[in-house]
């Protein structure tokens, strides 16, 4: 019975584990995330470059779409660092940067939006962040926000 109840307790434990959000942003998760983007390019008739970090800001997956000029895939790899050091958007660093004097210049910062954070789809886990360019800032966040819901994550923090 005691070796019934064992193999109970951990069948129980390894279900549990295996429901839990995942805590790091793994190459298919990367990928689709991409592939959101891009489909929400297309349709809109618009060019990006995508880039997509995990939460070290080590690259995981990357596009530079048709159309894009010399520069837009280092913009969007910035973008993503900047926002998977922080945990927030690279637009609202343009709000801190008006209201906190010299934040603009610190480590990571970039004041244009197009960077967005990755959550785990429960919002509990910061996985990472996507950087798009090669639109207007607004444009880029849009494309970013489409590829995470695409792949089944959040762009914030649950609660």
């Amino acid at each position: 019975m005691k070796s019934f109840l064992a193999v109970a307790g951990l069948l129980c434990a390894a279900s549990a584990f295996a429901q839990e959000a995942p805590s790091r942003l793994d190459a298919r998760a990367a990928q689709a995330i991409v592939a959101g983007c891009a489909t929400h390019a297309q349709g809109r008739r618009q060019s990006f470059a995508i880039s997509v970090v995990d939460a070290g800001g080590h690259p995981v997956a990357a596009l530079r779409m048709d159309g894009n000029s010399f520069g837009m895939m280092e913009f969007a790899l910035a973008k993503a660092r900047a926002a998977a050091a922080w945990g927030f958007s690279t637009a609202d660093m343009v709000e801190g940067a008006r209201g906190t004097p010299g934040f603009a210049a610190a480590p990571h910062v970039v004041t244009v939006g197009g960077g967005v954070p990755i959550w785990s789809a429960d919002g509990r886990a910061r996985l990472g962040a996507v950087g798009v360019s090669g639109g207007a800032p607004a444009a880029d966040a849009a494309c970013a926000e489409a590829g995470i819901a695409a792949a089944g994550l959040r762009s914030q923090r649950a609660g």
